[in-house]
């Protein structure tokens, strides 16, 4: 009998037994938490199931399931990212436009105008241009059915329809009513609306959205520019809300090489988890490149303009994009329902990650606000620049451009603008080219004119502010003990319609010219005529053109270029993205 040995035996099988202990303790917790969650989850939608019985049986009104199951899961939806969203059957089409840009209809953009929506813009070629619709035209009817009161995104509805039906679409022009019958067709919003030479050197793609196979329209569009021997390359992504993250490998495929990393993805569940990587041989490897951003440029065109960035193949103007780096996915649900849910996050090729880390302080369009430093990180690009996180993308060489007018803001949000370019438009001939076209002293007169025939007034933030004094000193009874200093200061802020429009003649003739030529031009024309005096692009040519500055920044020799504002006569404030009109602004359009 050896005591020394029996000792390790029990000391042995004390440790197994204690080790035993733990792992079942460890397993035994574990399957008790799972199934504490899974007994939440049961016992929640068993709450939910009989809440639902119960009102369904005994509230005082009739509910609509759909609407109330709708309203629920959107609000449970909430508590998570703006990206996790619910499609109810009904917005199958909604859903199949966002990824694929398609959808089937006459081709025209619609807003509100009063009793009846009216047409903002005509697409070149298809049904409603072809059938002689035009922008400014009131929609009385469709197939016979009074449209008077209805919601915008119900007219929308009804003027969508399977491509090949017949629709009648009744509108007022001129206080004349006329029908207009025409097919529908499956609408393709072009990706690329607009690309060309702005000079002899310099090529300019106009790049709006990333639905399914718009690689094609972007490469198509470098071919061509590149048959005219471009020296540097303008890629515009302002206003482009993203999309499919595929496309923007691809995208950023044409301008690098094959082998290069442009994205990775991690998420909870490991099947989301991936990198994507250049594997085609680039269109053009080596062109001079500046890719312009703003706080419209989100998801997929952060991608692009972030490996561009970090990779050091480019220069990004603008101003800080969006900062939205997550990746959704869409999953099938029972009743042809889907749910577009977020399962991972973006990470461009410097290792950041596109997302915006704080959403506490957010723009008022919804994009980053302001990051505290503290939650921002260091990364390097492959020339070692030092670029950060936080939330989008930052720019190379920003540019902020000032703040509309006030009196600018109120001529676009109200439509003074774009009622004036509508009888424009049927009392003159059109202009030769979009180029050629400029507001004379007369039509600017003419603008005048029709803002005293329309009773035009506004009031200034500032007069507003001094009302909203005034009223609270008469309240607390301060008024009449500072009468005086109190109308000495509404006679010294208070503005002048004619003196405000000679002020801002400038600007206000930039939106009045661009909403004419689109009228005249489509939407192409448009963007011809803004790329000349949009100040970004402008200050990417300046850029382009310095080989010295070029090479500088991408090599990490200069730091980050400031530029804190622009004139806004020229800060690229018109109505097709070069537009940076203040969010909310714009108005509520649906495409038909």
């Amino acid at each position: 009998f050896n005591f020394k040995v029996m000792k390790k035996i029990h000391k042995g099988r004390l440790i197994m037994i204690l080790s035993f202990l733990i792992i079942s303790g460890l397993s035994v917790g574990f399957l008790s938490l799972q199934e504490t969650r899974d007994f939440r989850i049961a016992k929640n939608l068993d709450i939910f199931l009989s809440l639902f019985r119960e009102l369904n049986t005994f509230y005082v009104d009739e509910i609509d399931p759909d609407k109330v199951i709708k309203s629920g899961i959107d609000n449970m939806l909430k508590t998570l990212d703006p990206y996790t969203v619910y499609y109810p059957e009904s917005d199958a089409d909604d859903f199949t436009f966002m990824t694929t840009g398609k959808y089937g209809g006459i081709g025209s953009l619609v807003r509100g105008g009063g009793d009846y929506v009216v047409i903002s813009e005509v697409y070149k070629g298809f049904p409603a241009d072809k059938a002689g619709i035009k922008a400014g035209d009131k929609i009385k009817k469709v197939d016979g059915v009074s449209l008077k009161g209805m919601p915008t995104d119900k007219v929308s509805d009804r003027l969508k329809g399977n491509p090949g039906s017949d629709i009648t679409v009744t509108i007022e022009r001129a206080g004349k009513e006329s029908d207009h019958v025409m097919k529908r067709e499956r609408i393709i919003i072009p990706p690329v609306p607009y690309y060309g030479m702005i000079d002899s050197k310099t090529g300019y793609i106009r790049f709006t959205n990333f639905t399914q196979n718009c690689i094609t329209d972007v490469k198509n569009a470098l071919t061509e520019l590149k048959k005219n021997n471009p020296e540097q390359i303008i890629l515009d992504v302002r206003g482009n809300p993203g999309g499919l993250l595929s496309e923007a490998v691809e995208i950023v495929n044409l301008f690098v090489g094959p082998g290069n990393d442009v994205v990775s993805t991690k998420g909870k569940v490991k099947q989301f988890d991936d990198n994507f990587r250049t594997t085609k041989a680039a269109t053009d490897e080596t062109i001079p490149l500046a890719v312009l951003i703003n706080r419209g440029s989100a998801s997929a065109a952060e991608i692009v303009a972030g490996a561009i960035q970090d990779l050091d193949r480019g220069v990004i103007v603008g101003q800080r994009s969006y900062g939205k780096g997550l990746v959704q996915v869409t999953r099938p649900l029972s009743y042809n329902t889907q749910l577009k849910i977020t399962t991972a996050k973006y990470y461009i090729p410097s290792g950041r990650c596109i997302q915006a880390i704080d959403f506490s302080h957010p723009n008022e369009d919804g994009s980053v606000g302001i990051i505290p430093d503290s939650l921002v990180t260091e990364f390097r690009t492959r020339n070692g620049r030092i670029v950060k996180d936080g939330g989008g993308i930052t720019p190379d060489v920003t540019i902020n451009p000032e703040a509309m007018s006030q009196i600018s803001a109120e001529l676009y949000l109200r439509n003074f603008i774009f009622d004036f370019a509508t009888r424009y438009y049927w009392s003159h001939p059109a202009p030769e080219s979009p180029s050629q076209f400029k507001l004379s002293d007369q039509d600017y007169a003419d603008f005048a004119g029709f803002l005293k025939e329309r009773n035009f007034s506004y009031r200034t933030i500032t007069e507003t502010s001094l009302n909203e004094l005034i009223a609270s000193a008469k309240k607390e009874k301060y008024y009449e003990l500072h009468k005086d200093l109190f109308e000495e200061l509404q006679n010294d802020i208070a503005h002048n319609i004619d003196h405000d429009l000679t002020i801002f003649r400038d600007e206000i003739s930039g939106l009045l010219e661009e909403e004419i030529i689109g009228r005249y031009f489509y939407e192409e024309g448009a963007i011809a005529w803004s790329v000349t005096k949009d100040e970004q692009i402008l200050k990417a040519l300046e850029i382009l053109n310095d080989k010295g500055k070029y090479s500088s920044i991408l090599s990490g020799k200069s730091a980050p270029v400031l530029r804190a504002n622009v004139p806004p006569a020229s800060s690229g404030l018109y109505p097709s993205p070069p537009l940076t009109v203040h969010p909310g602004l714009r108005h509520s359009t649906f495409h038909i």
